[in-house]
């Protein structure tokens, strides 16, 4: 992992412990670090590694922000993760299991006219992961 990263993308879902695992299997997550709340059932903040990509997440907080709402308390989510898997074939892998795992493919993997192979799933906490690959050139 890159202390350079500048750009961290912040989940925040329901029920973080279930995503932690969900995101384990689906993804290959590696857990960096986690705190709970005083609760014992929250989680404030967890750092993962996915695809060599580090994301932070938490659970719900609406007692600290309106804004520490998880997709499906807000309606939906208007941004989708991308994964640059590689090669075509690596996007077809990823997507199947994301698939086994839980996830619920939105967009099957295809070769897209703009010159990529791509597809989209949605997790189990309502986050939008898309996975993609250059196609060789002709």
């Amino acid at each position: 992992m890159s202390d350079e990263q500048t750009v961290v993308p912040y989940l925040t879902v329901d029920r973080a412990l279930d995503a932690i695992e969900h995101y384990r299997r689906a993804f290959g997550a590696e857990v960096y670090l986690k705190y709970m709340d005083d609760d014992g059932k929250r989680v404030t903040h967890a750092a993962l590694g996915v695809f060599g990509t580090m994301i932070f997440l938490s659970d719900e907080f609406p007692e600290y922000a309106d804004e520490v709402k998880s997709p499906p308390s807000v309606g939906g989510t208007t941004v989708a993760l991308h994964i640059n898997c590689g090669s075509p074939a690596a996007v077809d892998s990823a997507i199947a299991r994301a698939e086994a795992a839980g996830c619920r493919v939105t967009m099957a993997a295809a070769d897209a006219h703009w010159g990529m192979r791509y597809g989209r799933v949605l997790d189990q906490f309502g986050h939008a992961w898309t996975f993609g690959a250059s196609l060789p050139k002709l």
